[in-house]
């Protein structure tokens, strides 16, 4: 069992940054493959980006590809999720998710935190 809390999570302009955390407890977090994804008011839950236990390996969508980047700390057990040049359109609930093997859909992640929530404004 592993347990996920998010933060970092904010309002802030169009072309703006933010760095969210999200900090692991339980079982051995620092095995599990992490992942960050987002869900905006009336659409299903978005694949963010993702990281492979070691940091060694990471994933994103076209979406967010170059202005978003994931890594970790597993002396900290906290996985980060840097977010430059944000537009509008990134504006959602951000959730982290923990998981045994590689995935990248919502469904292939075992545990969840309760997600923070991004802003961003024109």
């Amino acid at each position: 069992q592993v347990q996920l809390v998010e933060s970092g999570g904010g309002l802030v302009q169009a072309g703006g940054s933010l760095r969210l955390s999200c900090a692991a407890s339980g079982r051995a977090p620092g095995v599990y493959v992490m992942g960050w994804f987002r869900q905006a008011p009336g659409k299903e839950r978005e694949f963010v980006a993702v990281v492979s236990w070691d940091g060694g390996n990471t994933y994103y969508p076209d979406s967010v590809k170059g202005r978003f980047t994931i890594s970790r700390d597993n002396a900290k057990n906290t996985v980060y999720l840097e977010m430059n040049s944000l537009k509008p359109e990134d504006t959602a609930v951000y959730y982290c998710a923990a998981n045994t093997v590689w995935g990248v859909e919502p469904h292939e992640f075992d545990y969840w935190g309760q997600g923070t929530q991004v802003t961003v404004s024109s």
